[in-house]
């Protein structure tokens, strides 16, 4: 199973949107951008709707709360994904460009933030 996320240049759209695989199950796919900064994050994960759902809604977390917890976050996971003799390539696919001196806006950090909360309780893993 591969999960990617990815901020960095792209559209200025949000889309979001299920797709089946050959083994029918269906896929999560969010796209999120912010059109002033042309920043986006796409979360390609089974189940990431269903979860979010459970969760605190948006406005529960500041901005500035999440964004320290980001950035401390994307620094581990880029450790790891740089690291792929140590860490599951498979989780850790490639680098997050997130820089703590760009405001990407309240939608971008929540759902990284959230996508956060995810990969650790789904996979175990501790990135804190």
């Amino acid at each position: 199973m591969v999960t990617a996320i990815f901020v960095g240049c792209g559209s200025v759209s949000s889309q979001k949107s299920n797709s089946a695989e050959a083994s029918g199950q269906v896929n999560d796919t969010l796209r999120i951008a912010n059109d002033s900064l042309e920043y986006e994050v796409i979360i390609i994960e089974p189940g990431f709707f269903s979860w979010l759902a459970t969760q605190p809604p948006r406005g529960f977390y500041s901005q500035s709360t999440m964004e320290i917890v980001n950035s401390r976050k994307v620094l581990i996971y880029n450790l790891r994904s740089r690291n792929p003799i140590q860490f599951d390539p498979n989780l850790y696919p490639f680098p997050i460009d997130y820089e703590r001196d760009i405001d990407y806006g309240y939608e971008v950090n929540y759902m990284l933030y959230n996508y956060f909360l995810f990969f650790e309780q789904r996979y175990n893993q501790r990135l804190l």
